[in-house]
């Protein structure tokens, strides 16, 4: 069997839907194959990688209630293709988004249902995860509980010789628990659905979200949008940024 995953964000790095594509790929059997859709320049790899598969995932964000725009024209693309080549392969969708409530994604959902039925494929659902930027922030703590264990294990070996110190590494299990059990729903549907992919099966539309008390979420979700619009250069997303003339006219 051939899955065939393909990572819809529109980011280059560091993507939440590139992040889920490669945990769900985890638990799917047989030749996978990871593609990443961003321009028009990509269609013809990814078309030419379905001509084989038994099963295609798609990875998106949820922009403005729907499939992001770049997404729209591929769309078109396939339908053509799928049209013209009669494929035989099931199409799964797995959506996250910035809000707290995964069925925020139901209207992406009857977006990718809608074309399957145009283009004559199956459709066999899919898995909406709210909050799913948190995950790009859980593997980004775990990087960094990480690395403090590693910098502990190597100060205490240093004062005490022994380089494996057994409360440290408690410490750090303990620590990469607590990150996990927060995205243990999104964990726990990801295996799910990559059984229904492995079966063949028609897996519904399902929705889970990150496990985070609404109000803390909004928090996080403040704080890191914030470091991560300074990092991008400017308060607020680089509005006050120096930008140049043709950037202006866009």
């Amino acid at each position: 069997m051939k899955t065939v995953f393909i990572d819809c964000s529109p980011k280059k790095r560091l993507s939440a839907s590139g992040f889920i594509a490669d945990m769900t790929s985890i638990f799917v059997s047989g030749t996978k194959k990871r593609m990443k859709l961003r321009t028009k320049a990509d269609y013809e790899n990814i078309l030419k990688e379905l001509e084989d598969a038994d099963a295609v995932v798609f990875a998106m964000p949820l922009y403005v209630d729907g499939v992001p725009s770049h997404v729209l024209p591929f769309l078109r693309e396939m339908e053509v293709w799928c049209k013209s080549n009669n494929p035989k392969i099931r199409v799964y969708t797995i959506a996250n988004n910035g809000f707290i409530e995964g069925r925020q994604n139901e209207p992406l959902m009857q977006i990718m249902e809608n074309f399957c039925i145009r283009s004559k494929i199956k459709w066999c659902g899919g898995l909406g995860i709210g909050g799913g930027v948190m995950m790009n922030v859980m593997r980004i703590m775990i990087v960094v509980v990480f690395a403090v264990t590693i910098l502990n294990l190597i100060l205490t070996g240093i004062d005490s010789g022994n380089f494996l110190d057994r409360n440290v590494l408690l410490n750090f299990l303990k620590n990469v628990a607590e990150v996990l059990f927060f995205g243990c729903g999104i964990i726990t549907f990801d295996i799910w659905i990559a059984s229904y992919i492995n079966r063949g099966k028609e897996y519904g539309k399902h929705y889970t979200r990150i496990m985070l008390p609404s109000f803390l979420f909004i928090l996080a979700a403040d704080i890191f949008f914030t470091v991560v619009s300074i990092v991008k250069g400017g308060i607020f997303r680089g509005w006050f940024s120096k930008k140049k003339p043709e950037e202006r006219m866009k």
